[in-house]
């Protein structure tokens, strides 16, 4: 069974920053592809960034600006997000997901940018 067990988030001023992690079991995990998603109270599912397997490719969502960072630790079964400069805008709930497959995800983690 896919399991999918994110933390790290919380609440933080702009300007913050937050380390999210990702903790998988269930599958092989240093043959999967991984996503980070997220979403907004009351907005749809938005893809935020993506790493291959092996971790040597990276793509993120254009409007981030390089603020955030994505990566893995496949020996530790571990995908990290981290975030930086946080923004208003980047508050929601942040999902890992496997294969960047939507509808395989964990239970999320909340991220708060507020003064």
């Amino acid at each position: 069974e896919v399991q999918l067990v994110e933390s790290g988030g919380g609440l933080v001023q702009p300007g913050g920053s937050l380390r999210l992690s990702c903790a998988a079991s269930g599958f092989i995990f240093s043959s999967s592809a991984m996503c980070w998603i997220r979403q907004a109270a009351g907005k749809g599912f938005e893809w935020v960034s993506g790493i291959n397997s092996d971790g040597r490719s990276t793509n993120y969502l254009t409007s981030l600006k390089g603020r955030f960072t994505i990566s893995r630790d496949n020996a530790k079964n571990t995908l990290y997000l981290q975030l930086n400069s946080l923004q208003t805008e980047d508050t929601a709930m942040y999902y890992c997901s496997k294969d960047c497959n939507f509808g395989v995800r964990g239970q999320g983690t909340q991220v708060t940018v507020s003064s």
